[in-house]
């Protein structure tokens, strides 16, 4: 299994999962999406938010931001507007993600949070500010959102924050190639290698990972044609995304 562990709150969670469906189509797997309060890992863990953690240090925060420009560059990513309310407290927008996988409308709903949180930004732990953004995007937000102060609902999302931090997790955005941990938006291309180098260990728990429609072997032969695999996207005018084909796709609003 591969999984997406995620924040509505975390930047960098949207832009990685802006990427996810490019290696999807590569590699022919489903991320499994699994959300996690990121608040809840800082404080397991004793972590602190990067806006914390980076006050009062020189350059590093200049460059980082420059490395994110670098990344948006790379995979063509247009839509991203930072939010000018950040940073956004998320528990009940991660609440509704938990309600809306237990209801059967997880993909509109997630399109429409990271919609209104980082396409057009707004103050999204403002309950009538959440409320109007996701009624404009079609989502049965008072149902939803009653649903999501269910005691099943809070208790899932604890678990899955919980059993991230026992697995490993210390931020967001983390992946897990079956046990393997990632973090960060910087890591997607290691965590294609490892997908598709997986291929070949185990090929009855993750099938059908390929690259170029070839079986690969080694790590060194899946860099280099994972990196071909690459590079051929993004000669593409849209940087290869095929927007009527992909798994995940957008509403209309």
């Amino acid at each position: 299994m591969v999984e997406f562990l995620f924040d509505f709150g975390s930047p960098n969670a949207y832009l990685a999962e802006r990427v996810i469906p490019d290696i999807e189509r590569r590699t022919g797997v489903k991320f499994a999406y699994v959300p996690v309060l990121l608040g809840g890992i800082y404080k397991l863990t004793n972590n602190r938010s990067p806006a914390d953690s980076l006050a009062g240090i020189k350059n590093k925060p200049q460059f980082l931001q420059l490395e994110t420009q670098r990344f948006i560059r790379r995979h063509n990513i247009t839509t991203f507007r930072k939010n000018p309310f950040f940073p956004v407290n998320t528990l009940q927008l991660m609440r509704g993600a938990v309600a809306a996988q237990f209801e059967g409308v997880f993909e509109p709903y997630f399109r429409a949070a990271y919609h209104h949180m980082w396409e057009e930004p707004k103050k999204m732990d403002d309950p009538q500010v959440a409320r109007e953004a996701f009624m404009s995007s079609n989502i049965d937000f008072d149902r939803l959102f009653a649903r999501a102060q269910q005691p099943d609902v809070k208790d899932r999302l604890m678990k899955l924050t919980q059993h991230a931090v026992d697995r490993g997790a210390f931020g967001a955005p983390t992946f897990f190639v079956g046990e393997e941990m990632f973090f960060g938006k910087d890591q997607l291309r290691d965590v294609e290698e490892a997908i598709v180098e997986a291929s070949t260990s185990a090929p009855n728990e993750l099938k059908n990972f390929k690259v170029g429609g070839r079986r690969v072997a080694s790590r060194r032969i899946v860099r280099r044609r994972v990196g071909e695999e690459i590079a051929h996207d993004h000669e593409k005018p849209d940087g290869g995304r095929d927007r009527s084909g992909r798994l995940h796709r957008r509403p209309n609003r």
